[in-house]
């Protein structure tokens, strides 16, 4: 097995959704291309679906149940470093949420634990394919 890139159990919970942001949106941006979404405009509007505040607040009430007590702690970690950043567009309460979710990506992300990553992400993508319908 890999060396982690860091250990994620000494980053802040800030830290973790940061790295998990970055690596969710473009597992997102992957998602959308295999789809043959190839237009820049649809592509953004897409995207905006599964990764805006909302969307992961969705994602989190679908996924809670499946977290194990290591990620919900992450989560909660990630969750409350959230009212530092807060943006002024979004609902507090959803930035939150949302935070929480990206630290748990960015922490598995960090373990290397891939096969985990891959099976949340991919149940929050249908989380909101299902919405949407």
């Amino acid at each position: 097995m890999k060396q982690p890139l860091a250990n994620p159990q000494l980053l802040t919970g800030s830290n973790l959704a940061y790295l998990g942001d970055a690596y969710y949106e473009l597992y997102i941006r992957l998602h959308l291309l295999k789809q043959g979404i190839t237009k820049p405009l649809q592509l953004q509007r897409r995207a905006k679906n599964y990764v805006s505040a909302s969307a992961q607040a969705i994602i989190f009430s679908a996924l809670e149940q499946l977290l194990t007590e290591e990620e919900l702690g992450v989560f909660r970690r990630g969750r409350n470093g959230a009212h530092l950043n807060h943006r002024r567009n979004v609902d507090p309460g959803e930035y939150s949420i949302s935070s929480g979710l990206e630290a748990i990506i960015g922490f598995l992300y960090l373990k290397n634990d891939f096969d985990r990553l891959s099976f949340l992400i991919d149940q929050a993508i249908k989380t909101i394919d299902n919405h949407k319908e």
